[in-house]
């Protein structure tokens, strides 16, 4: 089975295409702006160079976020036109807590897993998980103070693009592990929707937000 997956949720643009779980091609290009415009491009082309067509996929796995508004409108949008033009095709999200989460080793795992998303402003996204990698607390967006103050005392591992500037300051955690990722893992965002494929856990991608866009009027 082919599976295709990507991501416009973070500063660059993931492309991912496999086939029975391993890798045929692959694309990834850091870039600010401009996700939405490179995203059909690449996926074109990649399909095009092994000769497919979208139809021939088996499984399309966009992450949902969270992220930059637009970034996470833009990569469900085209997976939901996708679904619609290829009924064929299973379509399903998976979020970028769940990437981050599955990039760390067994021997990484802590008592305390926690996956902080960069916001850009001055709060994180974040979610916590146990040992076993299942969920402590649902996704949210909190500030430095709402974070640590849940993860005093106990062994703690930190993954994901916003860990940097989470430990800017002076933190007093137990820590286990720092692992500082630029963006959610493709190849752990494809293997976190082929699993759910597996279980037939298959729900049409909405997006995660978890706070407003910041628009206002001029």
């Amino acid at each position: 089975m082919y599976t295709l997956a990507f991501d416009t949720t973070a500063g660059c643009c993931s492309v991912l295409l496999l086939k029975d779980g391993r890798i045929v091609d692959e694309y990834q290009e850091e870039m600010a702006f401009g996700q939405a415009e490179v995203l059909i491009p690449e996926i074109r082309d990649m399909l095009e160079a092994e000769n497919l067509e979208f139809r021939d996929l088996g499984l399309a796995v966009v992450c949902v976020g969270p992220g930059s508004f637009t970034g996470v409108r833009s990569s469900i949008a085209a997976a939901r036109a996708f679904g619609l033009a290829c009924p064929g095709v299973a379509v399903l999200g998976v979020s970028a807590f769940d990437a981050y989460l599955r990039s760390l080793e067994p021997e990484e795992l802590a008592d305390i897993n926690a996956v902080i998303i960069e916001t850009k402003r001055e709060d994180f996204y974040y979610q916590l998980f146990d040992k076993k990698m299942k969920k402590i607390t649902e996704p949210a967006a909190g500030t430095y103070e709402d974070i640590i103050a849940q993860l005093r005392d106990v062994k703690v591992t930190l993954v994901g693009d916003g860990v940097e500037r989470f430990l800017f300051k002076p933190s007093g955690l137990s820590l286990h592990v720092i692992k500082m990722l630029a963006f959610p893992p493709i190849e752990q965002l494809a293997a976190a929707g082929i699993e759910k494929y597996k279980n037939k856990v298959i729900d049409f991608p909405k997006p995660l937000y978890l706070r407003a866009p910041d628009v206002c009027v001029k």
